[in-house]
């Protein structure tokens, strides 16, 4: 249904943590005691074997973003219980991540190990630093980053494998077919409205993927 100005409509909206509560009721009591706001062994265990994070900012406005990181398994620096690091490897250079901590500390992550359902979430307060000593730790294949975000730690837990199993994402039988599906080159080339043709945006793709992943 739509509105005016055509639009989705929709009337019943929930507004209020009551409601929410009233509707799906209260989480258990595993649940509730499941963040140890910290990274203890199990955690950094994880975060070791894990080769890909997803990163969570928003402005001041509300205007999130986020952003996938990803390299060999441990690339993420655990400091201390307390304190991690994630490089920064060479991107697009949009920042959208970096602009809105510059604005406000406040990040979300999830670490993904491939063949693990379960998944580690982390949420805390987050810098941008460039101290040598540190940046120097978070090298790879030669190359040491310019920048790095570090994260004070301010809940740290275990989240159930339910989203995974549903999705089938580690079973390749369920994956979807990709047929039909446009390949990134013409994606971007379409989004982007470029002047240069799909065949030499997939070659600049190409040799961006081959010379520039450090």
């Amino acid at each position: 249904m739509s509105g005016d100005n055509g639009a989705p409509e929709f009337r019943d909206v929930v507004t209020s943590l009551d409601e929410l509560r009233a509707l799906m009721g209260e989480p258990s009591e595993v649940a509730l005691r499941k963040d140890i706001g910290r990274l203890d062994d199990h955690c950094r265990a994880f975060i070791a074997r894990a080769p890909f994070v997803l990163v969570a900012t928003s402005d001041r406005t509300g205007r999130c973003d986020v952003s996938p990181k990803g390299d060999a398994p441990g690339f993420v620096l655990v400091v201390d219980d307390r304190h991690l690091l994630i490089p920064d490897r060479p991107g697009n250079k949009r920042f959208d991540g970096m602009r809105n901590l510059l604005e406000n500390p406040g990040i979300g992550l999830i670490f993904l190990v491939p063949g693990s359902e379960e998944t580690l979430r982390v949420n805390g307060r987050a810098r941008i630093v460039r101290d040598p000593e540190w940046l120097g730790r978070l090298a790879a294949q030669g190359k040491t980053p310019q920048l790095a975000i570090v994260v004070e730690v301010e809940e740290s837990f275990l989240h159930c494998a339910k989203c995974v199993k549903r999705s089938g994402l580690w079973e390749p039988a369920r994956w979807p077919d990709r047929e039909g599906l446009a390949s990134p080159a013409q994606m971007f080339h379409d989004h982007a409205r470029l002047a240069m043709t799909v065949e030499e945006l997939d070659q600049r793709l190409q040799e961006g993927y081959r010379k520039n992943l450090y």
